[in-house]
């Protein structure tokens, strides 16, 4: 029986990844320009904003909850804060609020299938991210959720398109490693072996050879068995050409 595994859960920037449309703001929550010479000053957002990046998640969510008027941005950010420290109700709960005020948040939504896979309720998780992709279709991240929902459901070859959708958009879209903003990424998994074989394929459609001789590396390591896949396989003919590939089938890894 495998056993309940967690890669990592990542809270994606809210900035600086355009393909994924993370964290838009409306003009007017834009912040000022810095005047020449004058530095700028930091709101109560920015320092709640310093409390998620220092893991400091219940300071942050009582400091955006005292933010006036409240956004759904912030409602939003204060679900993420109690997400976080595990209390998902409450997460649950400032989601909802945010998706009232805003009913087209897709990052909210997003949020919220993220909720419900945390609560092993994968299909209505996967109606939520479904929701998120229809305003957000270039959503790497989304990608990613909806084939991880899909895959605890056991519908292995949906995950593998969704994954590889994903990385089209963001090869990065596995590697991302951030702790503020406001989309979650959700990278918690059962069944570690074939999930990684799963990932191997999409790596090595996606011509990433390197990721993915790691990611079946990884699948060996944690015990997956039918080795007679990666050789018969299509989406694996490249890599059979590389002799890192034929010096993985040779090993014997000690099983995770």
């Amino acid at each position: 029986m495998c056993k309940y595994f967690t890669l990592v859960c990542v809270i994606l920037l809210a900035v600086g990844r355009p393909a994924d449309l993370q964290g838009q703001q409306p003009a007017e929550q834009a912040a000022p320009a810095i005047e020449a010479g004058r530095p700028a000053q930091l709101t109560d957002e920015g320092r709640a904003d310093i409390f998620m990046a220092r893991k400091m998640f219940r300071e942050a969510a009582e400091l955006y909850l005292s933010i006036k008027p409240q956004t759904w941005i912030l409602l939003n950010k204060t679900g993420i804060a109690y997400h976080q420290m595990g209390e998902l109700d409450m997460a649950k709960r400032y989601y909802e609020r945010s998706i009232r005020m805003k009913k087209d948040y897709a990052e909210a939504l997003n949020n919220l299938g993220a909720v419900w896979y945390a609560k092993r309720n994968y299909r209505r998780a996967v109606s939520f991210y479904e929701k998120a992709l229809k305003l957000h279709p270039n959503s790497a991240s989304m990608h990613s959720n909806l084939g991880t929902a899909h895959f605890a459901r056991k519908k292995y070859d949906r995950a593998a398109e969704q994954y590889r959708i994903a990385m089209e958009l963001d090869p990065d879209v596995f590697e991302n490693r951030s702790t503020q903003g406001v989309l979650l990424q959700e990278r918690t998994v059962e069944e570690r072996a074939k999930f990684n074989f799963y990932l191997a394929k999409t790596y090595a459609k996606t011509g990433q050879a390197e990721r993915a001789l790691l990611s079946i590396r990884k699948a060996l390591e944690f015990g997956f068995k039918d080795r007679n896949k990666f050789m018969e396989d299509d989406d694996f003919a490249k890599l059979r050409e590389l002799p890192e590939f034929a010096e993985l089938m040779k090993l014997e890894p000690r099983v995770l």
